[in-house]
């Protein structure tokens, strides 16, 4: 079941719709999303902090949250330029992103809420400085792509983790779900 971030990448583009007009858009606004990022964090992490179980998740050891902090504005700029024009070093990332969010106990249902929130505030930025509509959606399709490999990555652990204990096939254990799924 090893995912492979390119092969994902590219479903995704297509799946959401991002396009190369999206890609230009982005590029062409890398430098606003630059200056707004640092102010993006503060909204993500304020957000996060509120949350007892989250907070106490950020501020594990010394420094963490800086380094979080740190990590978050370059992610934040990183969806406007692309890495490498949203190519297999932008998977390769997006994939380790979404691995240490499982590996550090960041679970779906703070992650999604959290992108809501940085969705929501970067709008209110976009409208308050009338940005284009083409930049609000092409930020939309890619926080969406980046929010799908954070999820994914939570599939595929757990979906490998239990291969690897039970021995299961993988066509047993997606019928298991299945049928799981069926009888909620």
């Amino acid at each position: 079941m090893a995912l492979d971030p390119h092969v994902f990448m590219s479903a995704l583009e297509k799946r959401a719709g991002f396009t190369d007009e999206d890609k230009a858009v982005l590029n062409s606004y890398a430098d606003w999303g630059s200056e707004i990022a640092s102010q993006m964090a503060d909204h993500f992490y304020a957000y996060l902090g509120r949350d007892t179980e989250m907070n106490t998740i950020l501020h594990t050891g010394e420094g963490r949250i800086h380094r979080l902090h740190e990590t978050f504005t370059q992610w934040f700029h990183e969806m406007f330029t692309g890495i490498d024009d949203w190519g297999p070093a932008y998977a390769d990332r997006r994939w380790k992103i979404g691995l240490v969010h499982v590996r550090i106990g960041i679970g779906p249902q703070h992650v999604v809420p959290a992108m809501a929130t940085v969705i929501h505030e970067v709008g209110k930025r976009l409208q308050i400085e009338g940005k284009s509509e083409s930049l609000k959606d092409a930020l939309s399709r890619i926080c969406m792509i980046d929010l799908a490999f954070i999820e994914q990555a939570y599939v595929e652990v757990s979906s490998e983790a239990v291969l690897r204990e039970t021995g299961w096939t993988e066509g047993l254990f997606r019928r298991l779900i299945t049928t799981g799924a069926r009888s909620m």
